[in-house]
């Protein structure tokens, strides 16, 4: 039975790639799938967010461009910054912020799903934070979560006035990397065609039109990411992928 709309926070990593699978196929919402460009070093990853919501054929995919470079710092954004390489998970797990946080990222990315999801009177959102990325990051603590969706319900008309107030989902908060590979295996998911590395190599061809995305294997992200798949089978480290534009 199809449960209505779902705003889908949707980057084109391991992460949010597995929760629109698991909203789409398990839950059987309809998806409305919002993608954020805000300067990322590893936007080659919008690609993946567009290959996995044709496949998922979702209701709807918004693109909104913010440029935060200037009122921000982060390796994910200044490539002058550097970027953590070949840490230890148990070192990346302490709750030591590193540099590849980005301040209020997450709180910018619901306020704009939040009215998303107001204007086309859905009452789900659903974001792919978990207990392994909280990697010191405050804004993926199931605290932030919970306070973030009083606050919409507080905040916005549809929500504050009406009769059902809205839900902001993070189905993965507290899964393993192994957890959600497996998860999203089970709905489907070709993690080769999802992007988590934070500064992948990437060129561009003409004829044909492609990308091939190589990934670091580096990264804390990529670190994390082959845990996930070694659990499960699946070939980690570095891999090139060649994605149509």
């Amino acid at each position: 039975m199809n449960r209505g709309k779902a705003v889908v926070l949707l980057s084109g990593g391991l992460d949010s790639v597995t929760v629109a699978h698991y909203v789409k196929n398990e839950l059987q919402f309809d998806i409305c799938a919002i993608t954020f460009l805000y300067g990322q070093m590893n936007a080659a990853e919008i690609e993946f967010a567009k290959f996995n919501a044709h496949k998922l054929d979702v209701f709807e995919h918004i693109f909104v461009t913010l440029d935060i470079s200037h009122i921000s710092y982060s390796s994910l954004i200044d490539s002058a910054l550097p970027l953590p390489l070949d840490r230890e998970v148990s070192d990346i797990e302490r709750q030591n912020v590193p540099s590849t946080y980005v301040p209020a990222r997450n709180m910018i990315f619901l306020s704009h799903a939040a009215c998303y999801a107001e204007t086309i009177k859905s009452y789900d959102i659903f974001i792919g934070v978990n207990s392994v990325d909280y990697s010191g990051y405050p804004d993926c603590r199931s605290g932030f979560i919970t306070a973030f969706q009083n606050a919409i319900n507080q905040g916005c008309n549809l929500y504050a006035n009406g009769k059902k107030p809205l839900r902001v989902h993070a189905p993965l908060a507290r899964y393993s990397k192994a957890d959600i590979v497996k998860l999203g295996l089970k709905n489907g998911v070709d993690y080769s065609m999802t992007l988590s590395c934070y500064r992948p190599l990437v060129k561009e061809s003409i004829e044909p039109r492609q990308l091939s995305v190589t990934n670091c294997g580096r990264c804390d992200a990529c670190r994390l990411r082959d845990i996930g798949m070694t659990a499960n089978n699946l070939q980690g480290g570095s891999r090139t992928v060649m994605i149509a534009l």
